[in-house]
This record gives structure tokens, C-alpha cells and sequence, in this order.
């Protein structure tokens, strides 16, 4: 029982931080997006903006996973190199939709390379 909570107060505060700002900035980003787009589908109706909608969708559920991933990596620090790579791999995949306005994608990716680096103590 004390092991675990002192693991739990040795989790990766940096990597945890960026990670779980990237991914509420994915979250808020693809949420803007699905927004706009029906209005700009209105404006013109002649365009075809269904792709744009599943972006908009597919950085939403990339936004989600981030940012599950950055409160797993606090409350199970020990396995950081799994939450690192979810991290890093759906903020790459975030850029098809908007990457957290570009910004919540790189925090993202910096904050996966800061959990995989991580050491225990």
C-alpha cells in the first residue's frame, strides 16, 4: 500500500501537465470545428464539407484519448512508456483534424517524449 502511493506521487508532473493541456486544446479545437462547419455549410451550400466533419470527429476522439492517456500516466506512473506512446501517436493522429490548433499536437508529442523519458525513482 505505501509502495503504491508513493508511486502515485512520483508520476511524470511535466509530461502529465502537457499532455493533459494538449489534450483539452484537441478537445476544445475539434469541438469549434464541428461547430463552423454546418455554418459554412449553410453559407454554401454548394460545397461538400463531410470530410471536414470527420476531422473534426477523428481529432475529437484523438483530443478524448490524449487526455485519458495524460490522467492514466498520473495515476499509474509505472507504466509511462504505454501512456507515452498512446500520447505521442494520437497527437500525431490529432493533425488530421485540427491538432489542437497545431499547439495541443506538438505539447502533445513533447509531452509523450517526456513520459517515455521518465525514471521511476
Amino acid at each position: 500500500m505505501t509502495q503504491q502511493v508513493q508511486e502515485v506521487q512520483n508520476y511524470p508532473r511535466t509530461a502529465y501537465t502537457l499532455s493533459l493541456v494538449a489534450g483539452i486544446l484537441m478537445i476544445v479545437s475539434s469541438a469549434i470545428e464541428a461547430v463552423m462547419v454546418p455554418f459554412f455549410m449553410m453559407a454554401h451550400a454548394f460545397f461538400r464539407m463531410a470530410p471536414l466533419e470527420g476531422a473534426a470527429l477523428f481529432g475529437l476522439i484523438s483530443g478524448i484519448i490524449v487526455l485519458i492517456s495524460a490522467t492514466m500516466l498520473r495515476s499509474r506512473p509505472a507504466e509511462g512508456t504505454t501512456w507515452g506512446i498512446l500520447i505521442i501517436v494520437f497527437s500525431i493522429f490529432s493533425f488530421f483534424g485540427m491538432g489542437g490548433f497545431v499547439v495541443g499536437a506538438i505539447l502533445g508529442i513533447i509531452g509523450g517524449a517526456f513520459a517515455l523519458s521518465h525514471a521511476p525513482a
